[in-house]
């Protein structure tokens, strides 16, 4: 079941991030918080009242003119528009009702979606007749909130999340989700052309909505995989920072639905930031990790060539050493069906479960040779029993007598030995401390 998106919208200073920080709060992390994982993103995930769903805030430009402004501010409305199930637009009642403000009242009225209109600032009851003024932009109500102390935002959740379901989970499709992510222009369309061009391959659309992107099944030996394409704007964006922005929010939502991610890389260009946001993101989502390299046809090749540039993007990826890499063409076609069966592999050993008498046979004896740090007090930190529990990735419970005192270099340590004995190569993987008693914290 997809994740219902809610994007924040509106001009720079209403508040909208100090919105999106509320709305994510500590939650920003699905699961635990990753070394060399980044913090800077411009989505999280947000629950309120057992409803789940992803925010996107689409601030963060600081424009040379006002005519890139007012482009900018258009296009990323006009995507929020086409990308979200939900639309927060953001105002500020200390500054009252402004041109752009209007202009994207327009925008959003002329769309005919849901959205809500946010008075943010609205630190006190003092402020809602103020607030009053915005009745005049055509909506059929306001709400006056303050993001920063979060006076009336449950009453505005209560009413965004009324049409979104609760979190029961339908029958699971068990057919491999493969998503096709990266920064624009890297090849991603032409890659999945490749795939469903070959003979074996038979193309069906999956029945969607329309602001959703088309998926594709690829029917490879007998097995239906679908590939999930986030590549393809519909109207030429003329700001580099709404293609960034539409880009992100294809990227994210590909995420969630897939079990293997594919981060394609131009091999001219190698490893940006942009690239390790993406990949931050399969790994938070706790997905299958492949690096695809393409256009590797056009690098000038010796001996080592593809050893080099492998060694470059682990040292860029810093903890995410666990990645697949694999050198591809779509042009040519080189490696694309390899590719496939590398994300076969992947997903396989995500599904990965080592026998609990396993894990404690090979663990305890290597933790009794080197142990964690003892305490600040002195005391030392015992691991006493290990069990990979987790449905969709692995998680390894570690029972201990000070589980929070068990350091991020350690659990790096145990990580690593985990991963040298059984592999789990493309998987992040997350290791979990509990005390082994209630009264030992």
């Amino acid at each position: 079941m997809k994740t219902p998106l809610v994007v924040i919208v509106g001009r720079p200073n209403v508040g909208k991030s100090t919105l999106f920080n509320r709305l994510v709060g500590k939650r920003d992390a699905i699961v635990d918080d990753i070394s060399g994982v980044t913090r800077d993103r411009i989505y999280g995930d947000a629950d309120w009242a057992g409803k789940k769903f992803q925010v996107i805030d689409t601030g963060g430009y600081v424009p040379e003119s006002e005519d890139v402004f007012e482009t900018a501010i258009r296009e990323q409305v006009e995507i929020a528009i086409s990308e979200a199930d939900s639309i927060l637009f953001v105002v500020d009642v200390r500054d009252g009702i402004l041109p752009i403000d209007k202009a994207i009242t327009s925008l959003l009225r002329a769309s005919n979606r849901k959205f809500f209109l946010i008075v943010n600032k609205a630190d006190g009851p003092n402020f809602d007749s103020a607030a009053a003024e915005f009745y005049s932009l055509g909506v059929e109500k306001i709400y006056p909130v303050s993001a920063l102390s979060g006076r009336n935002l449950g009453d505005l959740l209560d009413e965004v999340t009324k049409a979104f379901s609760d979190q029961e989970s339908p029958e699971e499709d068990p057919r491999l989700k493969i998503a096709i992510v990266g920064r624009p222009n890297v090849g991603k369309s032409s890659l999945v052309n490749a795939l469903l061009g070959e003979e074996r391959s038979i193309v069906t659309d999956i029945p969607g909505t329309t602001r959703d992107s088309i998926n594709s099944i690829l029917k490879y030996y007998g097995e239906e995989i679908i590939l999930i394409d986030t590549a393809g704007l519909r109207k030429k964006k003329k700001v580099q920072e709404s293609i960034e922005f539409y880009s992100n929010i294809r990227s994210l939502k590909a995420i969630g639905e897939c079990d293997v991610a594919v981060v394609m890389l131009d091999a001219n260009i190698g490893l940006e930031k942009q690239d390790q946001k993406i990949v931050d993101e399969a790994v938070r989502w706790r997905k299958g990790l492949i690096l695809a390299v393409n256009k590797w046809d056009l690098v000038e090749k010796e001996s080592g060539t593809s050893a080099f540039y492998e060694k470059a993007i682990y040292q860029k990826m810093g903890a995410i050493d666990y990645a697949e890499i694999i050198f591809i063409s779509a042009l040519t076609k080189q490696r694309i069906f390899k590719l496939i069966e590398l994300s076969k592999q992947v997903n396989e050993e995500r599904k990965k479960k080592i026998p609990t008498k396993d894990l404690n046979n090979y663990l305890l004896p290597e933790i009794e040779k080197s142990p964690p740090h003892t305490t600040p007090s002195g005391k030392e930190v015992k691991i006493k029993y290990i069990t990979q529990i987790g449905q969709h990735y692995p998680i390894f419970a570690f029972f201990c007598n000070y589980p929070k005192h068990v350091g991020d270099n350690y659990k790096r340590y145990l990580e690593k030995l985990i991963r040298s004995k059984w592999g789990f190569k493309g998987i992040p993987m997350t290791l979990s401390f509990k005390a082994k008693s209630s009264k030992q914290e």
